[in-house]
């Protein structure tokens, strides 16, 4: 065979190696951390490229070297150019000359949606400061694949939520066996979501990124295995410019 056709297992697997062969002719680099990520270095400027099945999203510092990389793509593929970033994977960018503010809105309205949650009473932490949880709390749950659904879900919007990161960790130590008490704390964090859910971080175009680390550690918190736990606090630039502190 010599073309794969649309819709057999092997088309794109031949699909992503023609894509790779064209932009490594270009001078691209291959990630050897994340193969859908490739990065160009010249003295004309930098373009970083990532691939999702056929949707390619890429940004540079310099808009002739991207039209000649355009250019490039056109000559080997069939390709639509959709214009600026404005929805990708259910990450929205929006553009401001404040800076580039990234945010997952309409993913949070759908799970309190999905979760009935959407008219429910909102909480202003994630979690229970005082609150430590274990593998014996409360009784087992009949369909624990509705808690792990939930907790996935959970851990693909602390990409623009770092508040969340923290609460989501531990949930995430009791996919195996998850209990009822589990799931109702997992249902706090939609309540706490309920406040801000278009809350994102900025990308500042007035000073360059910054993250500052805070580290704290206990002694003997985990109550299953009686080890210490530490935590990173982070500060980090978020929306309309205000500093929040994640967990």
């Amino acid at each position: 065979m010599h073309k794969s056709l649309y819709g057999l297992k092997q088309a794109p697997r031949q699909w992503f190696a023609k894509l790779t062969s064209s932009l490594l002719s270009f001078g691209f680099i291959q990630s050897k951390a994340d193969y859908s990520l490739f990065t160009l270095q010249q003295n004309a400027g930098y373009i970083a490229v990532f691939v999702y099945v056929d949707d390619l999203l890429f940004t540079g510092s310099n808009l002739s070297l991207i039209q000649q990389f355009k250019t490039h793509l056109y000559k080997w593929l069939h390709m639509k150019d959709l214009g600026d970033l404005k929805y990708f994977l259910r990450i929205e960018v929006v553009r401001s000359k404040q800076g580039i503010f990234l945010s997952q809105r309409k993913y949070v309205l759908d799970l309190l949606k999905e979760t009935g949650m959407s008219n429910t009473k909102p909480v202003y932490l994630p979690m229970d400061p005082n609150m430590s949880l274990s593998h014996e709390d409360g009784e087992l749950m009949s369909a624990p694949d509705k808690y792990r659904r939930l907790v996935g879900k959970l851990i693909y919007l602390t990409i623009t939520r770092p508040d969340i990161t923290y609460t989501v960790h531990v949930l995430s130590q009791f996919m195996q066996a998850p209990t009822i008490t589990h799931y109702t704390t997992a249902f706090r964090v939609l309540r706490y979501l309920k406040n801000y859910p278009g809350q994102g971080v900025l990308l500042s175009s007035a000073f360059a990124p910054f993250l500052n680390v805070y580290c704290d550690s206990d002694w003997g918190r985990c109550p299953d295995s009686r080890k210490s736990v530490t935590v990173s606090y982070l500060v980090i630039p978020l929306s309309h410019g205000n500093l929040r502190n994640s967990l």
